[in-house]
């Protein structure tokens, strides 16, 4: 059985090679760290990253860790998977998910049935993703939205990353996974563009987005919970439901039916 999951909203990645920012980004305002053995580590530094995070110890953080690790094409995957099965971490980040062998391979390696959050980052991940939602421990999906422009020859902008991004919401959610995350925006200094980026994927439906800098985790938490205004309608609704014992109700010059109050009950729940 898989060890129990929750989501995750504004995730903070630290690169292995600087176990001295753990703590830090840990009290970000983060809902947890990954902690990356991949992009943000040179080839010639995977062993030594790997050691150093095998080092420290993972349980004094406040948040939950994950650790993002190499590709399991890579040379380092399954030292990546030896090492993490040692240490306190809540599951993986796994880059580059493709097909149910992958997630397999990692269930297989990791001693125990570790929560795995599938970066889709390829056109084979995003065709794939039907499959990838049966694996067991397949427990959330995040959009590697720059490495999936650049495997398939495409500017990074929201035109054309749309199908991608949908399928991502549409397959997470039949296969009753939480809302996917989106991916992370490079332009750390610009609070607009993260703002923008962020109200464009949840009104895609995704329920979270990866964070590079400290001063992006605000403002992705802000744009995944429900406004003031969502929430207060939300009450309203569900008030105007209880009046009515269940049958549809006109409020506020609309009709409140099932899905409408569904709807309100979902808000309420992302709301606490």
């Amino acid at each position: 059985m898989v060890r129990r999951f929750s989501p995750v909203v504004a995730p903070l990645f630290v690169p292995a090679t600087r176990p001295e920012r753990f703590l830090k980004a840990a009290q970000s305002g983060a809902d947890a760290i990954i902690i990356d053995l991949e992009d943000a580590v040179a080839a010639a530094e995977k062993e030594e990253a790997r050691a150093r995070l095998a080092a420290f110890d993972l349980a004094t953080l406040p948040v939950p860790v994950y650790v993002r690790t190499n590709a399991s094409n890579t040379q380092w995957f399954v030292d990546d998977l030896d090492a993490i099965a040692r240490m306190a971490v809540a599951g993986i980040v796994l880059p580059k998910t493709e097909t149910e062998d992958d997630l397999r391979d990692v269930a297989e390696r990791s001693g125990e049935a570790l929560p795995v959050i599938g970066l889709i980052e390829t056109a084979v991940g995003v065709n794939g993703l039907p499959q990838l939602g049966q694996a067991s421990n397949l427990a959330q999906m995040a959009f590697g939205s720059i490495d999936f422009a650049l495997d398939i020859g495409a500017r990074h902008q929201r035109d054309s990353l749309l199908l991608a991004r949908s399928a991502l919401v549409l397959h997470a959610r039949a296969a009753r996974l939480p809302a996917p995350l989106d991916g992370v925006t490079v332009a750390i200094s610009d609070a607009g563009a993260l703002a923008a980026d962020c109200d464009h994927a949840a009104a895609l439906g995704f329920g979270g987005k990866l964070a590079i800098h400290p001063s992006q985790i605000e403002a992705i938490r802000t744009a995944f919970r429900p406004s003031a205004e969502e929430v207060a309608w939300a009450r309203k609704v569900l008030s105007a439901e209880a009046d009515a014992a269940g049958a549809a109700v006109k409020l506020d010059g609309a009709m409140i039916d099932a899905p409408v109050a569904e709807r309100a009950r979902r808000i309420l729940a992302r709301a606490t």
